[in-house]
This record gives structure tokens, sequence and C-alpha cells, in this order.
């Protein structure tokens, strides 16, 4: 009976001791899922920050008052806006996204975060001409609308049990058919269809808004990461993010955007 009664403690303690470590298992989970998305959120801040405020040195710098009092481009500003420079500012980023994409694998964390911040900048850069074309209280206001449409979509994709997996192909082919609107029209000129394209363009990046956040979420859960994969991961992660926002921005600005 002694035997018997010393065999169930020690059967006891032995699953007390497993479910002990299963639940601080699950405790170390839950708390690098919360470190690795606060990495990816608090790097997409710093990323906006970093094209706002390159966004308004670049129009300050490129713009002064003539003497009549209208709005007039200084030499860097005939440069950044009216010469073929402009192509580049424009094209540049794409062309970031294609090699920080195929590269990032073999890059050090570090240098990883500096490429992402400097994309930032150059996106900055890039977008600094929707200074010249709407006002800033509007482009203000709808800076916040997108903020708080992103926070509400990232966080359903984060806390949602409903699979998204589905949506990603339906968003990927609905985005290449955006792609092709928008160089379609750049000949038509169509006020209808740049309409169109500003609504579809907003759900669409909706979608991979919501998409994206529960897709960084498994990968975080399905994948044993070390510190350095992490870290790119969380810059990768950030990059989409912060994708996504600038292009909601975008869209949402040419359909409330109040212009000059």
């Amino acid at each position: 009976m002694q035997i018997n009664e010393q065999n169930r403690h020690t059967q006891a303690a032995a699953a007390a001791a497993a479910s002990g470590t299963r639940a601080r298992s699950q405790a170390e989970i839950d708390q690098g899922l919360r470190a690795f998305m606060l990495g990816v959120y608090n790097n997409m801040v710093i990323g906006l920050g970093i094209t706002g405020l390159a966004a308004l040195g670049t129009y300050m710098l490129a713009t002064t008052t003539a003497p009549d009092g209208s709005l007039a481009l200084t030499a860097f500003g005939e440069a950044v806006y009216t010469s073929p420079l402009r192509w580049v500012l424009m094209l540049s980023p794409l062309a970031f996204i294609f090699f920080f994409s195929f590269k990032i694998e073999t890059l050090q964390p570090r240098t990883a975060l500096i490429m992402f911040f400097a994309f930032a900048a150059l996106m900055g850069i890039s977008m600094s001409s929707i200074f010249l074309v709407f006002t800033g209280q509007s482009i203000v206001q709808v800076f916040f609308i997108t903020a708080a449409a992103f926070g509400s979509l990232s966080l359903y994709g984060y806390t949602t049990t409903r699979s998204l997996s589905g949506m990603g192909t339906f968003l990927f082919m609905g985005l290449i058919g955006l792609v092709i609107a928008m160089v379609v029209n750049i000949f038509l000129a169509s006020s209808a269809l740049a309409f169109a394209v500003s609504v579809i363009g907003v759900l669409i990046f909706a979608g991979l808004t919501a998409w994206d956040t529960q897709r960084l979420k498994e990968m975080y859960l399905f994948n044993n990461f070390d510190a350095a994969t992490a870290t790119r991961a969380s810059v990768m992660g950030a990059l989409s993010l912060y994708l996504n926002f600038i292009n909601m921005f975008q869209f949402l600005l040419m359909l409330l955007g109040d212009r000059e």
C-alpha cells in the first residue's frame, strides 16, 4: 500500500512538473510573440516618422515664396520635381523593395534595419510632392484617418481566430489588376477610373493589413527563430505593414484630400 501511495505521489508530482513546463513554455511563446510584434510595429512607426520628416524637409527645400506671394520652386525643387531626376526618385523605391526582398536573408540584422530606414527616407523624398497638390490640413486629417483604420485592421488580423490565408491569393490578384489599371489610366487620364482605382486600392490594402498581421503572427508561432533571424523577420514585417499603410494613405488622400 505504501509503495502504491508513493507511486501515486510520484506520478502526481511528475504530472504537475510537466504541466508547469508546458505553462512556462506557453508563457515564453506569448512573451516572445509580443516582443516580436512590438518590434515590427516600432520599426514601422519609426519608418513612417522618417518618411514624414523627409517629405516635409524636401518640400521646404524645394519651394520658396515668390515676390508676388505665390509658391515657386527653388533650383533644388526644379531638379526634384521637373527634371528627369523625378523619375529616378519615383522608381527607386520599387527597385529598393526588390533588392531588399532578395538580399534580406544574407544581410546582418543591423544592416537590414538601416536599409529599411534609408528606404523610408527615400520614400519620403518621393512622396514630398503631395504637399504641392494637397493642403497641409487635409494631409494631416487623412493621415490620422489612415492610422485609425490601419490600427483597427491590424488588431483584427492579430486577434481573429478565423484564418485569413485564403484572402492572400485574391488580394494579390487584385493588386496586379490595380497596377494595370493605374498604368492604363496614365494614358486615358479618366477621372472615373482614377476614382475607382482609389476605392479599390483602399480595399485591397485594408485587406492586406489584416492578412499580413496574421501572417506575421503565424510565422513567429510556427518557426523557431534565433535572435538574428527574428530581427530580420521583424524588419521584413515592418516593411510589409509600412507599405500597406503608405499605399492606403495615398489612396485615401486621392479620395478625401483637399487640393491646393
